[in-house]
């Protein structure tokens, strides 16, 4: 069996992008949609509160019936799951995530108790999930499947180290752009001693490198429109704005052996891209 697509749901307007996000692309793709609620969110995040197994499994039954009809409604013939799992959202999102082909989180984490809104959990996921993350924010939704039954041809923006090289970044990009037949913008940056005014020399040593890692993923991909920039500067900037008319970024998280983190332009991506943003891990 083929792994399904899952997504973080609680209700919040952050997770219905999530879902929005996850269910046209499980349809793309022709994989089932697993949503996923974790009951025990509440009091991982405010440990003082208590709720009681009867308040958690209500509204966890509430959520997902109603979650389950707004997607019966945008994908009538997805094939879809809904479970409730008694467990804090990090551990639950994160065993979901390594069952899965993507995790899907809304990029506020799993939304907001009477206003206190919870940001680490999307953060966390990303920083030790072994799967593809997709972090969607309200608003950008739109950005996944179903603009392509429109005349959008917004690109799908990669974010590449060509001295660090991975082949499941570099896959998982061109399969998406290939999926959603797109056009793949690969953008490299690199420093220069003056780097306003970067040598001719440097720039081709770079545009080379770059040319070097992605040649043979355009070999295994030749149907798709491939545009590769190699520019000086730093690379969270450069990537933001690339992303600006782009449907997706994606980057690279290298599988910490202790501790995990998510390295200063994954953060600052999912802070402040306006598109949806794809994080691969990679050993």
């Amino acid at each position: 069996m083929s792994r399904p697509v899952t997504v973080g749901v609680d209700g919040s307007e952050a997770s219905m992008a999530a879902v929005d996000w996850a269910a046209d692309e499980a349809a793309l793709r022709g994989d089932r949609l697993r949503l996923v609620y974790a009951t025990r969110w509440a009091e991982h995040q405010l440990g003082a509160m208590k709720v009681s197994h009867e308040d958690r499994a209500g509204a966890a039954e509430g959520v997902l019936a109603e979650t389950e009809r707004h997607v019966g409604s945008r994908q009538p013939d997805l094939a879809m799951t809904a479970d409730e799992v008694e467990d804090a959202p990090v551990s639950v999102l994160l065993a979901a995530a390594a069952e899965s082909e993507l995790l899907v989180v809304g990029s506020h984490g799993l939304g907001s108790v009477r206003g206190f809104v919870v940001g680490s959990v999307g953060q966390e996921v990303i920083a030790a999930a072994e799967r593809p993350v997709v972090l969607v924010r309200p608003g950008n939704e739109q950005d996944g499947p179903a603009a392509s039954e429109g005349n959008s041809r917004r690109k799908l923006v990669l974010g590449l180290d060509v001295n660090d090289v991975k082949d499941e970044v570099l896959h998982f990009a061109f399969d998406f752009a290939g999926r959603h037949r797109v056009p793949l913008e690969i953008v490299h940056t690199w420093h220069d001693s003056f780097v306003h005014h970067p040598s001719a020399a440097a720039k081709d040593e770079m545009a080379a490198a770059l040319a070097g890692a992605v040649r043979p993923f355009r070999e295994r991909f030749p149907g798709t429109e491939v545009a590769e920039v190699s520019t000086p500067g730093r690379a969270a900037e450069r990537l933001i704005e690339a992303a600006s008319d782009a449907r997706l970024v994606v980057v690279g998280r290298r599988r910490a052996a202790r501790g995990a983190h998510i390295g200063s332009v994954t953060h600052a991506l999912i802070h402040h891209a306006p598109c949806p943003v794809a994080v691969v891990p990679h050993t």
